[in-house]
């Protein structure tokens, strides 16, 4: 909950900026991490039972395996950026959005690559299209499309 001008309600649904777990029935919601200034981008990979979490306030993604009962074990910083937005390729690389675009980065987390909109803020990233090899980027006032060598992971 980040309140927003316009917005009518003052009061968070929520008491801490956290990270939460929803059972898969939707009956209990469960705070698994409140160690954040400003979470805000969240991916995961469910076959390799792998989590990311941006904190857009201390500029850093944190990894996380999870464990088979759903909680989230061996927090570790995978990188210190800023992030938006964040989507995963079929081969593990990282994408996350901030002030130079899109980066990406392997699974070591070592940028590989930055794409730049020359906007000022790129807000998300996902990739679709029928083989998913389409990345698509919405930045300021952008909406953009590239062909991609990677398709974007699939958790099916």
């Amino acid at each position: 909950y980040y309140q927003r001008p316009w917005w009518a309600h003052k009061e968070p649904p929520q008491r801490n900026r956290s990270v939460y777990r929803v059972d898969p029935d939707g009956e209990n919601i469960t705070c698994v991490d409140d160690q954040f200034k400003q979470p805000n981008g969240i991916v995961g990979d469910a076959k390799k039972r792998i989590l990311y979490v941006a904190d857009i306030g201390d500029s850093k993604i944190y990894r996380y395996k999870i464990a088979k009962d759903g909680t989230l074990i061996d927090r570790e910083i995978f990188c210190s950026h800023a992030s938006d937005g964040m989507t995963l390729d079929s081969q593990g690389h990282l994408y996350i959005t901030n002030k130079d675009g899109v980066s990406v980065f392997n699974e070591a987390g070592e940028k590989v690559q930055v794409i730049p909109t020359g906007k000022g803020w790129t807000a998300n990233v996902c990739f679709g299209g029928a083989d998913r090899k389409t990345l698509f980027i919405t930045a300021s006032d952008s909406l953009f499309k590239i062909r991609m060598k990677h398709s974007g992971l699939s958790n099916e």
